[in-house]
């Protein structure tokens, strides 16, 4: 019988033979399935395969004796993917870990999580969201419930203060609940949809890598217990 494929999975389309197959009306199609076999390129953190409020998840978790790290980034670059343009989906859960600091102010508030497309090198561009920001009472905090940045030299830090308000929003969020994040990338604009909406909760219309092209990664922070599922990227 034919291995049942897993929910987690990237449908990629391969740009290199793109012309040739849309001659012919078909689009050319590679699936790469989120599984115990899938290549990674992991940093600063590990992959695990964990039962996750009703579906199998990948989670990443900080590497042993870096449990309580400051601001650690952990990636998990999928060594298989090729990104320009085209729709990247995903599921992801992202709440506070346990022993951080639960006080209404830029210290407390944790569960980044999200991707990275078009990563070459050290250069990246970013979506992500911060769950626990979308139900706090501080409109500001609230008003960062997503956020945008490239690596490796325009920060949220540095977006924020050049160009406030800009580069986040607010969208309503549940910390640690499933949420469908679905991110349009076309040239140099992106714009990410949230849960099934029609109309955009972040667009960005300057990407800062312009139209470059390079894998995918997982993100998030050490600070996050941070789950992805069902995640299916079209490429052209």
């Amino acid at each position: 019988m034919r291995k049942t494929i897993t929910s987690l999975a990237i449908i990629v389309l391969l740009s290199a033979t793109e012309t040739a197959q849309s001659r012919q009306g078909t689009a050319p199609l590679r699936l790469v399935t989120l599984d115990s076999t899938t290549k990674f390129a992991m940093r600063n953190g590990r992959a695990l395969w964990v039962d996750y409020r009703g579906r199998r998840a990948l989670k990443l978790a900080p590497l042993a004796g870096h449990e309580r790290d400051v601001d650690q980034e952990m990636v998990a670059l999928l060594s298989e993917s090729d990104f320009k343009d085209g729709v990247i989906e995903v599921d992801v859960a992202g709440a506070r870990r346990s022993g951080y600091s639960t006080t209404e102010d830029s210290t407390g508030y944790k569960g980044f999580i999200g991707v990275s497309f078009r990563v070459h090198g050290d250069t990246a561009e970013r979506i992500y969201i911060r769950p626990e920001n979308a139900r706090v009472t501080n409109q500001l905090f609230r008003n960062r419930s997503t956020q945008y940045e490239a690596d490796p030299d325009h920060s949220w830090q540095r977006l924020r203060q050049e160009s406030p308000g800009v580069y986040e929003s607010y969208v309503d969020l549940e910390s640690g609940a499933w949420t469908k994040l679905r991110i349009e990338v076309a040239g140099t604009k992106a714009r990410l949809y949230v849960n099934g909406a029609t109309q955009p909760a972040l667009v960005v219309n300057d990407l800062r890598h312009g139209e470059s092209r390079g894998r995918i990664a997982l993100w998030t922070r050490v600070s996050s217990d941070a789950y992805f599922s069902n995640l299916r990227v079209q490429s052209r």
